[in-house]
């Protein structure tokens, strides 16, 4: 039922995704359609743009102003070409949104200027070449105004003028989207964005920890930005390259085919027949001028023809028929003689005999020229003359680069597009996922049942749906880790049965001596509770807090019980004696702290890298010590005994004090304390006694518990 559930959640939030996506690109036709309806200087065309890049990234948002360009590009193919604006203003509005200026009321105008700046550079520079190399665009009329009565020349009259116009556009642009934005619902909003995530959003916790994360070298992100840039900016280079060089060749052979009948209908327009008076009389030659007037309107049916003239070739030179004037260049009077171009020099014998040449292109005396040259025959089929015609290579080149500017353009939009995909496509399916399960595993906790729960549950909550190998990659890595965690869950409580029962083995055995002495009753329990109270004193006050930590309170605890286990050797007759022991008696009692180290060594053997043996060990042999150094088994002082000891000894004492034995009455408690309080810089380790008398209260409370459990035990 729940997954029935969540593929409905899916589908519809799949098909909002569709719906919105699709507003958004009918907002942006809408938008241009009224600019150009109510005549304002104006676009209009990037509201939906904008709106979707900024509830859902810069994927939708390109997405919408590619689809946009597409759609518009059927009404008016120039649309196709400024695609890439529409791309750059998807990415910053994605940038800025995702720096939160969206979230707020008035931040959103902060973005206005920039997103006017970023579109009007490159507009001004399409605008430029397409014009070719003259002012264009909704503010021509400003553009030529600035141009010619200012400072600034053509290209910066263009910019300043797209500025203006671009900052007008996308003021409104940017208020229509914040008035979208609190329109719509928040969970349209929230699948929106979520749709273009294939997993559960990150926290930005997680992000900021992923953000941060190094690699030992360069990360796939990297790599496949830079593997994609390398390949479309390839790709993009080699067919601009290609399509140049063939747009320029077509344009040759057109203007070759256009010069070819035009040099034809200047040849068909002179009289062969009067080539030599037209030379000789000119303009009073009969029916020159009506020739003349004829050529000129030749001339001007194609404004890419920049000369026509007709030249009679001879061996001193090219002698003038007709040249016609320009704006710039007036031309040469019949019968002028004009020297050969060197461009021409292979082709000479050729024209002297009358016969005809290919075009010939020059960069000489006039500029870089395309030229034909078409025979005119007389009545008896002689060449008198050659019609010429020139189209200037100038404006070829033009030609050129205003294709080169437009597929520029045009491919700009595509790489945006694929570049944007393929870096969107990574980060979802690839990058995000990997990292995410990266982080989720190296912040796993360990050290509780509820921290292992919390770290599993953080795990789960990525929902990793790409479908691919990498989805079969996060299952794999959730089931393993949920098993790993129920093992390690399992063996934690069979290592905590395992103390349990080396703790009761410790106590059982400690028992076993301690049945031995008829003298000290409940001695290892009460001396290992009163450690205990000592040292969470201690660590509450901060003594020795490098020392006292929770493994070495935990170690020292366990291993309390042991501090008399050497007493398992000593002769019962010894232990056991009810009057004062003699010398040579009490030096075998004292060897219980030196035989207690030995049995200890025995097991550490056994058992290398336990802490509380170790402890054991020192609580064993040198519990007996004194801070003066006076005590026993070897008469070391200060902090040269170990911690553990020191604190033992304590405890060892007071629990003496306090307790009856065969020899002696029990002190009352006030009196015990003031003993150990009187000993604290002679027996004792001063912090140690200042610990003690500051948990007075609780090691009241167990003492007093011992001797109540004492009691109704007899």
């Amino acid at each position: 039922m729940t997954d029935l559930k969540n593929t409905s959640t899916d589908r519809r939030s799949f098909v909002n995704t569709l719906v919105l996506c699709a507003l958004a690109v009918a907002v942006n036709i809408l938008g241009g359609y009224i600019a150009a309806w109510t005549g304002a200087p104006l676009y209009l065309d990037s509201v939906g743009t904008i709106y979707s890049a900024a509830i859902g990234g810069f994927m939708p948002g390109i997405i919408v102003g590619f689809a946009t360009n597409v759609i518009k590009c059927f009404m008016d193919i120039e649309s196709i070409y400024y695609g890439i604006l529409n791309m750059l203003i998807a990415v910053t509005t994605a940038y800025f949104a995702h720096k939160g200026f969206f979230k707020k009321t008035f931040k959103p105008l902060l973005v206005i200027p920039v997103l006017a700046l970023i579109t009007a550079i490159p507009d001004a520079l399409l605008t430029w070449f397409f014009s070719n190399f003259n002012v264009g665009g909704y503010g021509e009329s400003l553009a030529a105004y600035l141009w010619h009565n200012t400072f600034l020349n053509g290209l910066s009259s263009q910019f300043i003028s797209d500025l203006l116009i671009e900052l007008a556009d996308k003021a409104i642009s940017v208020v229509a989207v914040i008035i979208f934005i609190k329109l719509t619902p928040k969970r349209v909003i929230t699948d929106f964005s979520r749709q273009w995530l294939w997993q559960s959003q990150i926290t930005p916790k997680m992000r900021k920890a992923m953000k941060n994360s190094k690699c030992r070298r360069v990360s796939v992100r990297t790599k496949i930005v830079l593997v994609l840039l390398a390949a479309s900016v390839f790709i993009a280079a080699s067919a601009t390259a290609i399509s140049y060089m063939l747009f320029r060749t077509a344009t040759i052979d057109d203007h070759i085919k256009l010069a070819n009948g035009l040099a034809g209908l200047v040849a068909d327009e002179v009289d062969g027949n009067k080539t030599d008076e037209y030379i000789e009389k000119g303009e009073a030659a009969e029916g020159y001028k009506e020739t003349e007037k004829k050529l000129y309107r030749l001339r001007d049916s194609s404004s890419d023809i920049e000369y026509i003239y007709v030249y009679k070739i001879m061996e001193d030179g090219c002698h003038v028929v007709f040249d016609l004037d320009t704006e710039e260049i007036e031309g040469s009077e019949p019968g002028e003689v004009i020297d050969f171009d060197n461009a021409f020099a292979q082709y000479i014998p050729a024209l002297l005999k009358g016969e005809e040449i290919e075009p010939v292109i020059s960069d000489e005396t006039f500029g870089g020229l395309l030229t034909v040259y078409k025979p005119v025959y007389d009545d008896n089929g002689v060449c008198r003359c050659y019609a010429a015609v020139d189209i200037s290579m100038n404006l070829l080149s033009n030609y050129g680069y205003g294709f080169v500017a437009r597929l520029i353009s045009m491919l700009l939009g595509f790489f945006v597009l694929i570049l944007a995909f393929g870096i969107w496509f990574t980060e979802r399916s690839l990058i995000l996922p990997v990292n995410t399960m990266a982080y989720c595993a190296g912040a796993f906790a360990y050290n509780s049942d509820e921290a292992r729960e919390e770290s599993v549950q953080r795990l789960k909550a990525l929902n990793i749906h790409t479908g691919d190998e990498i989805e079969n990659l996060y299952h794999a890595f959730v089931k393993t880790t949920e098993e790993s965690m129920q093992y390690v869950t399992d063996i934690q409580h069979k290592t905590e049965t395992i103390s349990k029962m080396q703790n009761g083995l410790i106590m059982v055995l400690a028992d076993m001596v301690e049945s031995r002495d008829k003298c000290t009753g409940d001695h290892v329990r009460k001396t290992a509770a009163y450690v205990q109270i000592i040292m969470e004193e201690m660590k509450a006050r901060g003594i020795y807090e490098d020392r006292l930590t929770d493994q070495f309170i935990e170690d020292v605890k366990n291993a309390a019980p042991l501090h008399d286990i050497g007493k398992i050797y000593i002769s019962d007759v010894v232990l056991n004696k009810p009057g004062k022991l003699t010398d040579e008696e009490f030096e075998i009692m004292r060897s219980h702290t030196t035989l207690g180290s030995t049995i200890i060594d025995r097991a550490i053997e056994i058992v290398p890298e336990s802490g509380y043996l170790e402890e054991a060990k020192n609580l064993s042999e040198y519990h007996h010590e004194k801070w003066n150094g006076k005590g026993y088994p070897h008469g070391i002082s200060g902090e040269d005994i170990p911690l553990s000891a020191r604190i033992m000894a304590v405890a060892d004492v007071f629990d003496a004090l306090v307790s009856r034995r065969s020899y002696k009455e029990p002190f009352t408690f006030e009196k015990a304390v003031e003993i150990i309080r009187e000993d604290a810089g002679t027996h004792f380790d001063p912090l140690v006694v200042e610990a003690f008398l500051g948990a007075e209260d609780r090691v009241r409370e167990v003492a007093e518990e011992f001797e109540k459990y004492s009691k109704e035990n007899k």
